[in-house]
C-alpha cells in the first residue's frame, strides 16, 4: 500500500509538469522512479505503458478541440514507434548497472536542453502562424530519433519533438502540442511492447508501478490544468531542467565515484546555474506580462470610441486616415 502511494505521489508530480508544459511525462517519472530504487529499464517500461492510457485520454482531448493534424500524426508517429521499439528492445537487453549511467546521461541531457530551451526563448513566444506543412524528409528522422531517446530515456518524446516543431514555426502551438500527444501514443505502445519482449515475465513486476502512475496522472490532470494558467510555462520548463540536471548527475557521481570536494563544487555549481537561469526566466516572464497588460488598455481605448462609428479596423490599419475629419480626431485623442 504504501509503495502505491509512492508510485501514485510520482504520477502526479509527473502529470503536473507534462499537464502546465505539454511535456516532460516520462523524463520527470522515469528520473523520480529511478531515485526511489526502481530500475532503470524497469522505469522506463512502467512509464510507457502508463502512458498508453495518459496519451490516448490526451490525443482523445486534443482532436476533439481540433488540435491534431492527423498527417503529421502518421509521418511522425509511425516513425517515432519504430524507433520507442529499437530503444526499449536496447534499454531492456542492457544490465541494471549498466542502463543506470547511460539512463542518467540522456536525462540530463534533456535537462540542459530545457533548461536552454525555456530560459531563453519560451515556447509560447514563437509564432503561431500557420505555414507550409512539415516534409516527411523532416519528420521520419525526428520522429527516429524521438523515439529512441524516450524508450532508451525513458522519456523525451516532448522536449525533443514538441520544442523542434515549435522553433520551425510551421504550425500554432497548439497544433503542434496536440499532434504531438496524439503521436505519442504509438510511441508509447511501441515502447511498450519492445519492453514486453526484452523483460519478459519481469515486465509484470511493474504493474504496481504502472497503476500507480495512471492513478496519479488522473488524479493531478485537473491540477495541471488550473496551473497552466498560473505558472509561467518558462519558469516551470527552467526549474524542471534544473531538478533532472541535478538528479541525475547525483546517479552519474554514484556510478563513476564521484566524491569529495568534486561532487560538491559541482552540485553547488549546477543550483546556483539552475536558480539564477530560473530567476531569469521568471523576470522575462514577468517583463513579458507586464507588456501584454499595458497593451490590453489601449486596444480597449482605440476600439471603445470606433465601435459606434463602425469603422474600428480601418482607422486602426491606415495612419494618415482619409476619413471624415471628426472619426480621425476622435481616433488620435486617445493616442495621444
Amino acid at each position: 500500500m504504501i509503495k502505491l502511494l509512492v508510485f501514485t505521489l510520482v504520477g502526479i508530480g509527473a502529470q503536473i509538469v507534462d499537464g502546465t508544459l505539454g511535456m516532460a511525462f516520462g523524463v520527470t517519472a522515469t528520473t523520480l522512479l529511478v531515485l526511489s530504487g526502481t530500475g532503470a529499464a524497469h522505469a522506463s517500461a512502467a512509464v510507457h505503458f502508463a502512458e498508453v492510457a495518459t496519451t490516448l485520454a490526451s490525443g482523445i482531448s486534443h482532436w476533439r478541440f481540433g488540435n491534431v493534424d492527423w498527417k503529421m500524426v502518421l509521418r511522425l508517429g509511425v516513425p517515432g514507434g519504430v524507433g520507442a521499439f529499437l530503444g526499449a528492445t536496447v534499454l531492456s537487453r542492457i544490465s541494471t548497472e549498466a542502463a543506470a549511467p547511460v539512463t542518467a546521461g540522456i536525462l540530463l541531457a534533456i535537462g540542459v536542453f530545457l533548461i536552454v530551451r525555456f530560459s531563453s526563448r519560451p515556447p509560447l513566444e514563437l509564432a503561431a502562424s500557420e505555414k507550409a506543412a512539415h516534409s516527411a524528409k523532416f519528420l521520419t528522422p525526428l520522429g527516429l530519433f524521438g523515439g529512441f531517446i524516450d524508450a532508451s530515456g525513458g522519456g523525451g518524446w516532448g522536449p525533443v519533438t514538441t520544442s523542434t516543431l515549435l522553433t520551425t514555426g510551421r504550425a500554432a502551438p497548439r497544433r503542434v502540442i496536440g499532434t504531438v500527444s496524439a503521436s505519442e501514443f504509438i510511441v508509447s505502445a511501441s515502447a511498450s511492447v519492445g519492453f514486453l519482449l526484452g523483460l519478459g515475465s519481469e515486465f509484470f513486476d511493474n504493474l504496481l508501478i504502472i497503476a500507480g502512475l495512471a492513478l496519479g496522472g488522473v488524479l493531478a490532470a485537473p491540477l495541471a490544468a488550473w496551473l497552466v494558467s498560473r505558472v509561467a510555462p518558462a519558469v516551470l520548463g527552467t526549474g524542471v531542467g534544473g531538478v533532472l540536471v541535478l538528479t541525475n548527475a547525483r546517479t552519474l557521481f554514484k556510478s563513476f565515484d564521484i566524491e569529495g570536494a568534486p561532487r560538491t563544487i559541482a552540485y553547488v555549481v549546477i543550483v546556483v546555474v539552475a536558480v539564477a537561469l530560473t530567476g531569469y526566466a521568471w523576470q522575462k516572464s514577468r517583463t513579458a506580462r507586464a507588456a501584454a497588460a499595458a497593451a490590453d488598455p489601449e486596444t480597449g481605448a482605440d476600439e471603445t470610441p470606433e465601435a459606434p462609428a463602425g469603422n474600428a479596423e480601418p482607422v486602426r490599419t491606415e495612419s494618415p486616415s482619409p476619413d471624415n475629419a471628426g472619426i480621425t480626431e476622435s481616433a488620435e485623442a486617445p493616442v495621444r
